[in-house]
């Protein structure tokens, strides 16, 4: 566990594309606490979550369901609240 997720939450969207795909909320938030950021980030924006991660900053993982739903993780700066969601939903 690189950082802690503090409460987390999901969108109903978000938790319909999950149950959708048979794919758990779990299954996704181990991948990002970890460091896997997704596979819908460009080099970049994975640059950017690794120097968050260092510096205390908001952290975004993007991911893709079994459906081909994308799915977003998005833990706050401070570390207080981790939330799913679907990107139109930001």
């Amino acid at each position: 566990m690189r950082f802690p997720l503090g409460r987390i939450v999901a969108t109903p969207g978000a938790l319909r594309a999950l149950e959708e795909s048979g794919q758990t909320p779990a299954e996704f938030l181990d991948r990002h606490v970890e460091g896997d950021w997704g596979d819908a980030l460009d080099d970049e924006d994975q640059q950017e979550n690794e120097f968050s991660v260092e510096n205390g900053l908001r952290i975004l993982s993007a991911y893709t369901t079994r459906t081909d739903k994308k799915i977003w993780i998005i833990t706050e700066a401070d570390r207080s609240l981790t939330t799913i969601l679907l990107p139109h939903e930001y």
